[in-house]
């Protein structure tokens, strides 16, 4: 990667009308800061469904887009929607907070108001896109028909006929054209929106980085139409799980709860479904961050059912057969190695094979006392270095939280001003790092408090629903990341300087 910088703002906190940030003005937005800004990169969390607790980390689908970033303007002016169809909805209160229950609502209403008239006149590539993504959206629309017949839960608590993808559920699918022509259609403006959207970043020389969840969720459509992909007992149960073990964050560990997959199985058809995932993955992004990396090399295995992860055990992942599987059949892997968690000397050593970037994370260097790996003396040029990621706090967050001694450190490492916020004084020292890349958060930009965290690991409710307010991307913060980016060598597109004579 060149030597450059980028903003991770995920388009949920987008501001904007409707409850949740969209791919409409306000993402269009976004890009011309970025630009203007000398940011080479916009990186994104998860842009699939959402299902339980609300986080893009637990899909329906690997690869169904999120119906809640459709810009409901566009469908206005493309005659889908009237004003009179948006009127009295309830997108939730806060303008800086998502209401995930309200817009739950009023997105589906909307939606189904579009229906009809899309239906009506479908655009002239909609069958093609229907029959070029038949191999995932055609289950996909089935699985959420059969899901809203029963009331939205879960795909084992269905009556036992429904829980495999088969005659009972095409039945019963066919009676209903109507939600199956609802899931097309969202898709089908969901990846138009999208499209559309890279493509005006890109042609403003800004790259869209994407993350790609390892697991899928337990309540998935790969679940109900694929167990064969996973640990599955004769009835399609999990029998292990995924998980973290204890460490100092959890005496328990955390149970996720994903299905694992059949590793030794996917090996037999040289991992046909991960290349095909990384292949639509590539074709969305022009980066992809491998979320949960270290699991490739070995995973923290869990009984279906344990009472916490402290039950699990270390498992083999597939290792470099699956990354040597991926080049030969996709070629170069524009790949970040999300390597953060429990590390061993085998998972630096498949990160280092594999040549993909690793992350570094500057909230993780000061303890108060001690020389850490995450201080950037440490780095090498192959990373991305990050203030934080979703999963920390902001760096306002921890600085409030820290020990005198943690402050001290931080403050004489980083040579931080008396005038500089330690927000700055953190970014500054990302850019100022060897790292090829770093990566600053919007929050973190914006020098916001825990109030904006995104994420807290191991918890449900709350996450996930931090958005940035109307007008917060003032010219002078524009002026500040320019200023990062030429002091700091990551102007995009820079020469390399030259060699000494």
């Amino acid at each position: 990667m060149e030597r450059a910088s980028g903003v991770l703002m995920p388009i949920s906190a987008l501001p904007g009308p409707y409850g949740i940030g969209c791919f409409g003005k306000d993402a269009y937005d976004f890009v011309d800061f970025l630009a203007r800004s000398e940011q080479r990169y916009w990186q994104v969390l998860p842009l699939t469904t959402t299902s339980y607790g609300d986080s893009p980390y637990q899909s329906f689908s690997a690869y169904a887009g999120n119906p809640y970033f459709i810009d409901l303007d566009a469908l206005q002016w493309d005659d889908l929607l009237k004003d009179e169809d948006l009127e009295g909805l309830d997108w939730g209160s806060d303008p800086q907070q998502v209401d995930y229950a309200a817009i739950f609502r009023a997105r589906r209403v909307a939606l189904e108001r579009a229906v009809e008239r899309f239906a009506a006149a479908p655009p002239e590539d909609f069958a093609a896109f229907c029959e070029r993504n038949a191999s995932w959206l055609q289950p996909y629309c089935e699985y959420m028909c059969v899901k809203e017949e029963f009331g939205l839960r879960a795909y084992h608590e269905w009556p036992r006929e429904y829980r495999r993808r088969g005659a009972a559920s095409a039945e019963l699918c066919g009676r209903h054209p109507e939600r199956i022509l609802y899931h097309q259609m969202t898709q089908y403006l969901f990846y138009q929106q999208w499209n559309d959207l890279k493509a005006y970043a890109n042609e403003r020389g800004v790259l869209v980085v994407g993350d790609l969840p390892i697991y899928v969720s337990r309540d998935s459509v790969e679940m109900w139409a694929q167990p064969e992909l996973f640990l599955v007992d004769a009835d399609g149960t999990p029998t292990d799980v995924a998980g973290t073990p204890p460490d100092q964050f959890s005496a328990t560990g955390q149970y996720w709860g994903n299905p694992i997959y059949d590793w030794e199985a996917m090996a037999q058809d040289g991992y046909a479904w991960w290349v095909e995932r990384m292949r639509w993955t590539l074709s969305l992004y022009d980066v992809v961050r491998l979320d949960h990396f270290r699991g490739f090399e070995s995973f923290w295995d869990v009984p279906f059912g344990s009472a916490t992860s402290a039950a699990g055990d270390w498992a083999k992942g597939p290792g470099m057969a699956l990354f040597d599987e991926l080049r030969r059949q996709l070629g170069d892997l524009p790949i970040i190695a999300e390597d953060l968690g429990f590390l061993t000397p085998e998972v630096l050593d498949m990160r280092d094979a594999t040549g993909f970037p690793g992350m570094k994370i500057l909230q993780f260097a000061f303890d108060g006392a001690n020389e850490s790996y995450y201080m950037p003396h440490r780095y090498v040029a192959n990373t991305v270095a990050y203030v934080g990621t979703h999963d920390n706090q902001t760096l306002r967050g921890w600085w409030e939280a820290a020990t005198d001694a943690q402050r001290a450190q931080a403050d004489r490492y980083l040579h931080r001003a008396p005038d500089e916020l330690p927000s700055q004084a953190f970014c500054r020292g990302i850019a100022a790092s060897v790292s090829d890349t770093c990566i600053y958060t919007m929050q973190d930009l914006l020098d916001l408090g825990d109030e904006a965290r995104m994420n807290t690991p191991a918890t449900v409710g709350g996450n996930w629903c931090w958005r940035m307010r109307e007008g917060a991307l003032a010219p002078g913060l524009e002026a500040y990341l320019r200023d990062l980016s030429e002091t700091y060598a990551r102007v995009p597109g820079a020469p390399e300087p030259p060699l000494p004579q």
